[in-house]
C-alpha cells in the first residue's frame, strides 16, 4: 500500500501543474506528436502486415523516441522501464554470442535481437541514438519472426530512425555523475534536388565510470548510417548500417549464492553481513572489448494498388575479446568473516555471424460492405554460425580470496595479475563451434467479414538443418528437423471505437538436437521444445480516446523439456529426460492516456505465476529463478506547457516497483530424493523513482534528470545478484537544426 500511495502523490503533484489555454497552430501540432507517440500504437511489423492496434489480436508495447527524449534515455536496455510486465535481468556483458542485456517477460527470459523486423542481435548496451521506437511483442512469436530468435515471452524490435527529404538534425552533449560524458548528433540531408536519394547518419560516443569505480573509463561508440533511394512512385530501395564498439567491464556479477554458504537468505542481508554494494572488487584494465556489425538493406515495390513486395536481406556480426570477471560470496567459520571470492571467464577471439534473406508479399483488398482481406506470404532463410572461445583457470581462484571489506581490491585483481595467472597457471578453454541453416515459409491473413471483426490464422513451417561441431570437449552430431508453428486471433469491437474483446493463440518451439538417453552415454534426437499461449482480454478507448487500456489473462504451457537425471560417470555430461513440463500464466493491465493538455500518463501492473510442471526432483514444483518477480508495475508521468511564457518546459516523474524475486529457488532433497526442505537466494522488493525537466524550443532543448533519486539499493540477476546502479543526474543541451 506504501508503495502505491507514494505512485499516486507523484501522479498527483504532476497533475497540480496541469493548466487550459487557447491552442495556437504550433500547440496543436505539438500536442499531436504527444498525442500520437502515447495513444497511437498502430504497428507494421508486428503480424508483418499495417495493423491497427485495435485489428491486432497479439498485444504488443510501443516506447516512441518522446520517451527517450523526455526521460533523458540513452540506451534501449533503459528503455524497458517503459514496457508494463518488463524486468531487467542483466546488463550486457559485451560477450559475442550471448553478451547483450536480458529481461524477463511472462516468466521467460528475453533480449533484444530483432530489427525492423530482421535478426540483428546486439552483444553490448544497444545505443538508442537511431531507435525511432521499440515494439515489445508479448506472448511466443515464432510464427511470422522464427525460433532462433524469440522468446516464449515474447520479442523484442527495435524500430530505427528513416532518412527524410528535407534537411535538418541536432546535435547534443550530455554530462553527469560518475564522469559520464557524452556526445551525439542526428543529420539528415537528401542528396539530390529531386530528393530522390537520402542520406541520414546518427552517430554518438560515451565514457562513463560507474557507481562502484567512477574511473572505469568505459567507453561506447554507435555509427549508424543510412540511406533510402525513391526510384519512383513504386519502387523504394534502402540500405543501413550499425557498428557498435565497446570497451568495457561488465557489472559485478555474484554467483552461487546461498544461505548454505553465506548464512542468510537474501542480498539485503548480505550487505549488513559485509558486502559492500558501492565497492569495486576489481581494479583497473580489465575490459572486454567488443564489436557489432550489422548491414540491412530491403526492396520496396509496389507492384499494384493491391500488392506489394518487400525483400529484406540482413548481415550480423559480434565479436569480442577481453576479461570477463565474476564473483561469488561465502562466510568463512574460520574467522566469521564474509569473504569475496574472484575470478574471470575471459572470450578469446569470439565471433558469432547471422545471415538473413527473406521475400514477403503483401495482398489487401476491400470489397463488399466493410469486408476488406490484408495476407502476407514470406520465405526465410536463415544462416547461423558461431565461433565462440572462452578461456578460464582451473587451479584455485586468480587471486586468494579477500574480505568484503577493508582489502587492497584494486592491487591484486587488475589487468596485470590477471594476464600473469592466465600465464602462469593452467588454463582451460571452452569452444562452441557450429553451424546451422534454418529455411521457412510462412503465410499470415486478417479477415474483417464485418466493420469491427478481425479474424486473423498464420501458421509457419521451418526446416533447422544444423551441420554439427563442437561443445566443449563433445562433438555435436548434425540433425535436421522441421516443425509448423500456427497461430489464430480475434478482436471484435462490441462498441465501435471504444470497447473491443480479444483472444489468441500463439505458438514457438526450440530444436535441441541430440541428448544423453542414460548413464551409458546413449543418444536420441529431441522432438522439438514446444510453447503454446492461449490468451484473452479487453482494449478499451474511453473519454473520447484520451485513455487507452488493455487487460488481459495469458496461460503459456511448454512441453518436450530437457531436464537432468544424472551424469555419465567419468564426465560433466548430464543424460536427461525430454517429459519436462513448464506452466507461465499471469495477468497484465497497460494504461495509456492523455488526461489534459500536455498532460500523459503511461503506466501498467502484471502479475506472473511459473512453475516447473514436470522437472527435475531440485525444480520440481517450483518457479524458475529466471522468471524474475511475480508483480512488476510501472508508471511515468509527464507534463509539458504548451502555451504562455513558458512554452517548452515540461516535467517527468515515475518509478518501477518488483517485489521479491527468487534467483535461485530449489528443493533440499535427502538421500532418497524425497523433499526436506528449500535453497533459496532472494533479491529483495524495490522501487526505483525517475525524475526529469526540460525546455524545449524551435532551435535547442536543455534538460536534467535524475534516476533512482531515493538512492535505492536494489538487485537483479538470474542466477546471480548484480548491485544496481545509486542515485545519478544527468544534464543536457541540444541544438537543432
Amino acid at each position: 500500500m506504501k508503495n502505491v500511495l507514494i505512485c499516486a502523490s507523484l501522479l498527483g503533484s504532476v497533475l497540480s501543474f496541469a493548466q487550459e489555454k487557447k491552442d495556437s497552430t504550433n500547440t496543436k501540432k505539438i500536442e499531436e506528436v504527444i498525442v500520437n507517440a502515447i495513444l497511437k500504437k498502430d504497428s507494421e511489423y508486428t503480424n508483418k502486415m499495417p495493423l491497427k492496434a485495435i485489428e491486432n489480436p497479439q498485444l504488443f508495447s510501443t516506447v516512441d523516441k518522446i520517451f527517450f527524449e523526455n526521460q533523458m534515455i540513452y540506451s534501449v536496455d533503459d528503455a524497458y522501464r517503459n514496457v508494463t510486465g518488463i524486468q531487467k535481468m542483466w546488463s550486457a556483458t559485451n560477450r559475442a554470442g550471448d553478451g547483450g542485456a536480458y529481461i524477463a517477460l511472462r516468466g521467460f527470459v528475453s533480449n533484444n535481437s530483432l530489427r525492423d523486423g530482421m535478426v540483428a542481435p546486439v552483444t553490448t548496451s544497444i545505443d538508442a541514438v537511431n531507435v525511432e521506437k521499440l515494439e515489445v511483442l508479448k506472448g511466443p512469436s515464432a510464427t511470422l519472426y522464427g525460433s532462433n530468435v524469440t522468446s516464449y515471452g515474447g520479442a523484442v524490435n527495435r524500430i530505427t530512425k528513416k532518412p527524410y527529404d528535407t534537411f535538418g538534425g541536432n546535435v547534443s552533449l550530455i554530462g553527469g555523475s560518475y564522469n559520464y560524458y557524452r556526445a551525439q548528433a542526428d543529420i539528415n540531408a537528401p542528396l539530390t534536388k529531386n530528393n530522390k536519394l537520402m542520406f541520414r547518419v546518427n552517430t554518438a560516443y560515451t565514457n562513463t565510470g560507474t557507481f562502484q569505480k567512477t574511473d572505469a573509463k568505459n567507453t561506447y561508440t554507435a555509427f549508424t548510417p543510412s540511406l533510402l533511394y525513391k526510384v519512383n512512385d513504386k519502387l523504394s530501395l534502402s540500405l543501413e548500417y550499425e557498428m557498435f564498439d565497446t570497451k568495457a567491464t561488465p557489472e559485478q556479477s555474484f554467483f552461487y549464492l546461498s544461505k548454505a554458504t553465506t548464512g542468510v537468505d537474501n542480498a539485503k542481508d548480505l550487505e549488513k553481513l559485509g558486502l559492500d554494494y558501492k565497492q569495486s572488487y576489481y581494479g583497473d584494465g580489465m575490459y572486454t572489448t567488443a564489436r557489432v556489425r550489422n548491414l540491412f538493406g530491403q526492396v520496396n515495390y509496389k507492384i499494384n494498388n493491391n500488392i506489394r513486395s518487400t525483400t529484406n536481406v540482413s548481415s550480423a556480426y559480434t565479436f569480442s575479446n577481453g576479461y570477463n570477471p565474476y564473483f561469488t560470496a561465502y562466510l568463512n567459520p574460520a574467522d566469521n568473516q564474509l569473504y569475496v571470492s574472484r575470478a574471470d571467464q575471459s572470450t578469446d577471439h569470439s565471433k558469432k555471424t547471422y545471415f538473413q534473406v527473406q521475400q514477403n508479399f503483401n495482398f489487401d483488398y476491400k470489397f463488399g460492405n466493410g469486408m476488406r482481406n490484408r495476407t502476407v506470404v514470406g520465405f526465410d532463410f536463415q544462416n547461423i554460425k558461431n565461433t565462440l572461445r572462452y578461456k578460464y583457470l582451473t587451479q584455485g581462484f586468480i587471486t586468494p580470496d579477500v574480505p568484503a571489506n577493508g582489502y587492497d581490491y584494486a592491487g591484486t585483481f587488475n589487468s596485470e595479475t590477471l594476464a600473469a595467472a592466465y600465464q602462469n597457471l593452467p588454463v582451460s578453454t571452452y569452444d562452441q563451434l557450429d553451424e546451422q541453416n534454418t529455411y521457412s515459409g510462412y503465410i499470415a491473413n486478417v479477415f474483417t467479414p464485418v466493420t469491427g471483426l478481425n479474424i486473423m490464422a498464420a501458421v509457419r513451417y521451418e526446416s533447422n538443418e544444423f551441420k554439427g561441431g563442437t561443445l566443449w570437449i563433445n562433438e555435436v552430431k548434425p540433425f535436421n528437423q522441421s516443425a509448423f508453428s500456427p497461430k489464430f486471433g480475434v478482436v471484435y469491437e462490441i462498441i465501435k471505437d471504444k470497447f473491443s474483446v480479444f483472444g489468441n493463440y500463439q505458438n514457438s518451439f526450440k530444436s535441441y538436437g541430440y541428448y544423453f538417453t542414460d548413464a551409458a552415454a546413449n543418444t536420441a534426437l529431441s522432438d522439438p521444445e514446444r510453447a503454446n499461449q492461449f490468451e484473452g482480454g479487453f482494449k478499451g478507448s474511453l473519454l473520447r480516446g484520451k485513455v487507452n487500456a488493455t487487460l488481459s489473462y495469458y496461460n503459456i504451457k511448454v512441453k518436450n523439456s530437457l531436464y537432468t537425471l544424472g551424469y555419465i560417470p567419468g564426465t560433466f555430461n548430464a543424460y536427461q529426460n525430454p517429459a519436462g513440463k513448464v506452466e507461465s500464466k499471469g495477468v497484465e493491465l497497460e494504461v495509456n492516456a492523455y488526461l489534459v493538455k500536455g498532460l500523459s500518463l503511461v503506466g501498467g501492473v502484471s502479475y506472473n505465476d511459473s512453475k516447473y510442471i514436470s522437472s527435475d526432483p531440485v525444480t520440481q514444483g517450483r518457479r524458475p529463478g529466471t522468471a524474475g518477480s511475480p508483480w512488476l508495475a510501472s508508471l511515468y508521468a509527464s507534463y509539458q506547457i504548451l502555451d504562455g511564457n513558458l512554452k517548452g518546459l515540461g516535467f517527468g516523474i515515475g518509478g518501477n516497483y518488483a517485489n521479491d524475486h527468487r534467483e535461485i529457488n530449489n528443493n533440499i532433497l535427502d538421500s532418497n530424493n524425497n523433499v526436506i526442505g528449500e535453497s533459496i537466494f532472494i533479491l529483495p522488493k524495490y522501487l526505483v523513482l525517475n525524475a526529469s525537466a526540460f525546455y524545449d524550443t524551435k532551435k535547442f532543448r536543455i534538460g536534467v534528470k535524475v534516476d533512482n533519486f531515493t538512492n535505492q539499493h536494489y538487485w537483479v540477476g538470474f542466477t546471480t545478484a548484480n548491485p544496481q546502479q545509486l542515485i545519478n543526474a544527468l544534464g543536457s543541451i541540444t541544438y537543432k537544426f
